[in-house]
């Protein structure tokens, strides 16, 4: 753990770098810049409430603000996961050539996609003054929430590009996975409601994803106090696989440069 914070410590700046260039060369190109970022999400915002609120008629108290809180947190976890599969591929040129920690390369992905969610979070204010929702003290759970939610996805980026290297399908069975725990989440509909009683404390407890977006629109939407005991109880569980996952990757760190 001493050389992980020394290495964090000394390399946090290029991560930092790293997210920067990586925002801009992303909007580069593109006429409406960082408008996308938060475009996106709301655009598929819009097609779930018409589905599942018109359509399907949902009866979930402001739902539009319940599935963009929802696509928020989960674009963030997604993306990362998705991303970390091929992260050492696609960092070629950079690995070979000059050292790094390779988990800062993951750290640097975090912060490229924590930064859009942050802009999506922003969104998520403005909703909620426009729909007058009201805010209690228990919006102060927001910050252990996520960061539980930061520790998990950087616990699980780290196994995905240690097997990322070696395994050439494993973006495709990451892709199938994070679709059906996808519709396994509550994105679109309140699994406390709509589950039986009997599987909803082992889904919430199981999946922390589930976990986090119930307590982020329990804090937000509902006034209500999340499962804390079970939020910390994934904390821990994620800096327990982050450590093995940065203990891996360390003691992989010359075989990744070979294989690639």
């Amino acid at each position: 753990m001493k050389r992980f914070w020394k290495d964090l410590k000394g390399h946090y700046k290029y991560a930092l770098y790293a997210a920067k260039s990586e925002l801009k060369s992303e909007v580069a190109n593109s006429y409406l810049n960082w408008i996308w970022w938060v475009l996106e999400p709301f655009c598929f915002m819009l097609i779930y409430s018409f589905i599942f609120g018109v359509v399907f008629n949902a009866k979930e108290p402001n739902f539009s603000v319940f599935i963009f809180i929802g696509l928020t947190a989960w674009d963030f976890f997604s993306r990362c996961l998705n991303q970390s599969v091929k992260l050492m591929k696609n960092n070629k040129s950079i690995v070979t050539k000059v050292y790094i920690p390779k988990f800062i390369l993951l750290i640097s992905k975090m912060f490229f996609n924590g930064y859009k969610m942050f802009i999506q979070f922003f969104i998520i204010i403005v909703m909620i003054i426009y729909f007058r929702i009201p805010i209690t003290w228990n919006i102060i759970f927001v910050v252990p929430i996520l960061l539980t939610l930061f520790v998990v996805t950087f616990a699980c980026m780290t196994h995905l590009m240690h097997y990322g290297v070696f395994v050439q399908d494993l973006a495709n069975v990451v892709t199938i996975v994070l679709r059906m725990v996808f519709y396994m989440t509550g994105i679109f509909y309140n699994i406390e409601k709509r589950l039986p009683p009997k599987y909803i404390g082992l889904l919430m407890k199981a999946n922390p994803m589930a976990l986090i977006l119930s307590s982020l629109r329990k804090c937000i939407l509902y006034a209500q106090t999340p499962d804390i005991k079970w939020i910390m109880i994934w904390f821990v569980i994620g800096i327990i696989v982050a450590a093995f996952g940065v203990r891996k990757i360390y003691k992989n760190e010359n075989s990744y440069v070979k294989v690639i």
